[in-house]
């Protein structure tokens, strides 16, 4: 399943059901879980380690050194789950010792075209991010969050889970679970509940969730308060708990 015309290193751990296209270059220290497709032209270097059932599309670049000066040469690696997609030109950084050393890609991802994953950041899983999306390093994305086309991330921001941005957003602060944003610098629209549907979430959760987001970004309250009015209803409304953790969890401010 290995194109004559691709280049692997002798130390490379491959599957033997992996797919290697024309001209592919697999660098030292990369492992490859079975029923995983690479197309021709694409660079993979080392440390990094891919799961299984992944597509990963010509001339994309995967596991190359992290773009911060700070780096010098250690030894930093990406990890990616299963099943995700990646598409052409993307281009995917390792970690870096200031941080965890890793940058790590869950399961079931959609990476279009042109995107950008910087050194340490975490991706969760079923995330979709449109063409020429861009994160910068530390930035943590959580399940089910869509990145629109172009939009661009800050270093060290916090993507809740099931959020949504429109394209050509640009984020500074940190995005809420739930929330739909947009704007330059973004603000928050209001909650993704036509995305909540798609998932299953029912009318009754989606109208808690939609009085949670209300709480905070309708009451004039401080952040703290708006917390300590949502942490009493987490127990009977389980479905608002991914958003008031995401409220404590931030590290560059609310976007309000």
């Amino acid at each position: 399943m290995i194109d004559p015309r691709a280049v692997v290193d002798s130390s490379a751990k491959i599957d033997s059901s992996v797919h290697i296209g024309a001209y592919t270059i697999i660098g030292a220290d990369v492992e490859i879980g079975r029923g995983t497709r690479i197309e021709p032209h694409t660079v993979i270097k080392g440390p990094t380690i891919i799961g299984v059932d992944n597509h990963i599309f010509q001339f994309a670049s995967i596991g190359d050194d992290p773009q911060d000066k700070k780096y010098a040469g250690e030894r930093t690696k990406l990890v990616i789950g299963d099943r995700n997609t990646i598409r052409e030109f993307v281009t995917l950084n390792r970690g870096t010792v200031q941080d965890a050393g890793v940058t790590t890609i869950g399961n079931d991802n959609w990476i279009m075209a042109y995107c950008h994953v910087a050194h340490d950041c975490v991706i969760g899983n079923n995330t979709i991010f449109a063409n020429n999306a861009s994160i910068a390093g530390h930035v943590r994305v959580g399940d089910y969050a869509i990145l629109g086309g172009f939009t661009a991330v800050h270093q060290f921001c916090r993507i809740g889970p099931h959020s949504m941005a429109s394209m050509f957003s640009y984020l500074t602060k940190d995005v809420p679970a739930y929330v739909m944003i947009s704007g330059r610098p973004a603000e928050p629209r209001g909650i993704n509940a036509e995305g909540l549907k798609r998932r299953n979430f029912t009318p009754e959760q989606i109208r808690n969730i939609r009085e949670a987001y209300r709480v905070v970004y309708r009451q004039d309250l401080k952040l703290d308060e708006a917390i300590a009015e949502l942490t009493p209803l987490v127990a009977e409304q389980p479905e608002i708990k991914p958003f008031v953790d995401s409220l404590r969890d931030g590290s560059r401010g609310l976007a309000r």
